[in-house]
């Protein structure tokens, strides 16, 4: 797996002693996002899939929306103390018109990997004005809606072997996988699988569900949102603000989906569902 995982010993305490023994762990490293040569932002995160992932927080920051506004994506030089190149450092060369210099001032320096809006410079920042109320071309019957965190679950190589990463996997209404991708940060997760779609020209993502590991923030909300995502389904629970935005931005979000269950929170007509139970 490379970069993916690093091997650590353990010791593993259980009631009848001890044992030690060598462990898979997922890999968190730094990535410094430059535009034009000049530091945007540093995320942590698991390697792999760099530029999706820069693709993807440039249209979740509301900076970009087409391929075509995203000029070049290149790694800068940088090596460990082995003299090894990191890849830890990518500058964005995007289309003139949207780099304003001020956009180098939206942003503090640090995103970790587990709440990406933790470097913006205030929440009002993170609020962007919501994109056109969303079509409605997603039809999703109850069973397949049910069935997404076990298929999603079944093309998780990454937790396989270390049980330390999230996912977020895009599905058509038929319920077969566009786009798996993990990481260590949920963010990051759903901004590779929406960096992919800017890279094959799939944007806006209409007709589309994306399930998610753990529980559905405002920011993923937001990110699915902004990616024209018709569904967002988490298999722990929404935020009242997260519930509040889907509702704003006609985004039908779903919590709790697991134990063949779940929770409808916000524009329910996207899915098929039988008669309403005492």
């Amino acid at each position: 797996m490379g970069r993916l995982t690093d091997r650590r010993r353990v010791i593993t305490l259980r009631a009848g002693g001890t044992r030690s023994k060598v462990d898979l762990l997922a890999v968190e490293e730094p990535l410094e996002l430059r535009l034009a040569g000049e530091s945007f932002t540093v995320t942590m995160r698991t390697p792999g899939h760099d530029f999706e992932l820069v693709a993807g927080f440039l249209v979740a920051e509301g900076i970009i929306s087409s391929q075509d506004h995203l000029r070049s994506l290149r790694y800068c030089a940088g090596t460990d103390e082995q003299g090894n190149q990191t890849y830890n450092v990518i500058d964005a060369e995007l289309d003139p018109a949207l780099a304003p210099t001020s956009l180098l001032r939206t942003r503090n320096v640090l995103t970790t990997s587990a709440c990406g809006i933790c470097g913006t410079t205030s929440i009002d920042a993170v609020e962007k004005t919501l994109p056109p109320r969303m079509p409605e071309m997603l039809q999703l019957n109850q069973e397949t809606l049910l069935a997404l965190p076990e298929l999603m679950r079944e093309s998780q190589a990454l937790f396989g072997k270390t049980g330390g990463v999230h996912a977020a996997g895009l599905f058509d209404a038929a319920g077969t996988l566009l786009c798996l991708r993990e990481d260590v940060g949920r963010h990051n997760a759903v901004d590779k699988v929406v960096g992919w779609a800017l890279t094959q020209g799939r944007l806006p993502l209409s007709g589309t569900v994306l399930q998610v590991s753990g529980r559905a923030s405002f920011e993923l909300v937001q990110k699915a949102a902004l990616a024209g995502i018709e569904m967002l389904s988490a298999v722990g629970a929404p935020s009242s603000l997260a519930v509040d935005l889907a509702d704003r931005s006609g985004l039908t979000l779903a919590g709790f989906s697991r134990g063949g269950s779940i929770n409808l929170y916000a524009h329910f007509q996207r899915v098929e569902m039988p008669d309403e139970q005492p």
